[in-house]
């Protein structure tokens, strides 16, 4: 985080606080560690774009039956009210409710068989791989940090000094949905874990509200990219002067100040027909407390992903269909899952088109999957036995269905795929191996990156 505030304690000459921006929790320092890859992005002039990921989460647990693992044979009260349709993969078939997700399923992988995840409405189990806040959850000095930020610990900052990992998604009603949020249901903070709050994300909005007050500015969604940057210009001088900064606050404003963030925050540097192709989503009912189908916040996701980001995560709307609010699952899924399809699909091509899908690596899944049985009320309620994963892009190899789920898609009967293998994956792609590479705990205990020796998926990386 980076606050700007206090107008009331020890001051320069021109009236501003000599501290009064002291927080600065989410740029990692380039360079610390692996110091090899890092030297090869900075050196190498033939060197590739770098790799990253962006980590789709589904707050509240999408539905497997009505997306990617429909069950046409089953009962009406496990198949559900909506037919198949043909996929580019032949022999797969989706949904009827996603066609354009269906026409390119050759560029992406569905994992429809995984497991490891529990029953708990948080994102993070999707963002660490890991169950944690609780006294059974035997988690380590500080916590397990999220995927972003142990990226952030290892690689740090580009070449360019560009954030190392941000959080795009909306901010959401029910805190454990939230990108340091708070544990479900459990009170505590579920951030930053043992990498230390230099590795916590960088906001868009939610905290940043409070991240980024520039005497008086409410930059909290940075709409007005030059009054805040001229603000920060009139700053500069005493942040380049003040040997109380530390070299972590100065590299927050030199970022700032270079606007490299705020154009890649900016649509209005971003083509018209591309803004109007990615279109204008809806929002959810807010008695789910998740994120509005907002395509916006894809569009960001890109344009920090080309800006040099490693890792962006954004939350995409409200899936814990109950039919306890809005109405029953089937009213539900045809009003949202044309958008979740929509906004998907133009992403991937957006990606694809700029040559960005080599290099980003894409995870789209919620916290857990859903009944196979439809509820009294029409609905689906939450099942952690087991969910379909959509992976694609940064070597991730497109076409395939890695795992069967039984007649009536509850339970894996062929090749189940842990969430750390997801994990060990999305590690991989990254150029980490995270068989060999620790993060040290804040007893100074050596920590491997996934748990129990799992491996990358070996059908999705050939």
């Amino acid at each position: 985080m980076l606050t700007l505030f206090d107008r009331h304690r020890s001051r320069f000459c021109d009236g501003l606080t000599r501290r009064s921006f002291v927080q600065a929790g989410v740029l990692g320092t380039a360079g610390f560690g692996l110091p090899e890859l890092l030297r090869a992005e900075a050196t190498s002039k033939t060197a590739k774009r770098q790799h990253s990921v962006v980590m789709v989460y589904l707050p509240g647990g999408p539905t497997q039956h009505e997306t990617f693992d429909p069950k046409p044979d089953a009962p009406r009260e496990i198949r559900g009210s909506f037919q198949p349709i043909s996929t580019a993969v032949p022999g797969t078939h989706f949904c009827e409710l996603l066609p354009k997700l269906s026409a390119m399923s050759d560029r992406f992988s569905v994992v429809r068989s995984l497991v490891g995840l529990q029953n708990r409405h948080e994102s993070f189990q999707c963002y660490t791989g890991r169950p944690g806040g609780r006294s059974g959850d035997n988690e380590p000095a500080g916590g397990w940090p999220s995927f972003g930020s142990t990226v952030s610990s290892l690689l740090g900052s580009n070449g360019d000094g560009m954030i190392p990992y941000v959080d795009a998604a909306p901010k959401m009603g029910h805190m454990p949905y939230n990108n340091r949020g708070v544990h479900d249901p459990a009170s505590t903070l579920s951030w930053p874990g043992y990498t230390g709050s230099d590795h916590v994300p960088f906001t868009l909005e939610g905290d940043v509200k409070k991240d980024l007050v520039l005497n008086g500015i409410d930059a909290s969604r940075l709409n007005d990219r030059r009054q805040v940057l001229a603000s920060l210009g009139l700053l500069q001088s005493n942040v380049d002067n003040d040997s109380g900064l530390d070299a972590f606050q100065k590299q927050a404003f030199g970022l700032l100040t270079s606007s490299q963030l705020a154009d890649a925050l900016d649509l209005n540097k971003e083509d018209p027909r591309i803004v109007q192709r990615y279109g204008d989503g809806q929002a959810t009912d807010p008695g789910f407390g998740g994120a509005p189908q907002s395509p916006k916040h894809f569009l960001i996701a890109r344009r920090l992903i080309e800006a040099g980001v490693r890792v962006v995560t954004v939350a995409f709307g409200a899936w814990d269909w109950h039919s306890n609010r809005e109405g029953p699952l089937e009213q539900l899924a045809r009003k949202y899952l044309p958008v979740f399809d929509h906004t998907l699909s133009t992403f991937l091509q957006d990606l694809d088109e700029r040559g960005l899908l080599e290099t980003t690596s894409v995870v789209v899944w919620g916290e857990f999957g859903r009944t196979p049985r439809i509820n009294a009320k029409g609905g689906r309620d939450h099942w952690a036995e087991t969910q379909s994963v959509l992976l694609a892009g940064g070597g991730i190899q497109g076409g395939q269905v890695i795992g069967q789920t039984d007649k009536e898609g509850g339970r894996p009967v062929e090749r189940p795929v842990h969430v750390q293998e997801v994990f060990a994956t999305l590690y991989k792609t990254l150029g980490i191996d995270a068989n060999t590479v620790k993060v040290d705990d804040l007893t100074g205990r050596p920590r491997y990156l996934v748990d129990e020796n799992r491996q990358p998926i070996p059908e999705l990386l050939g």
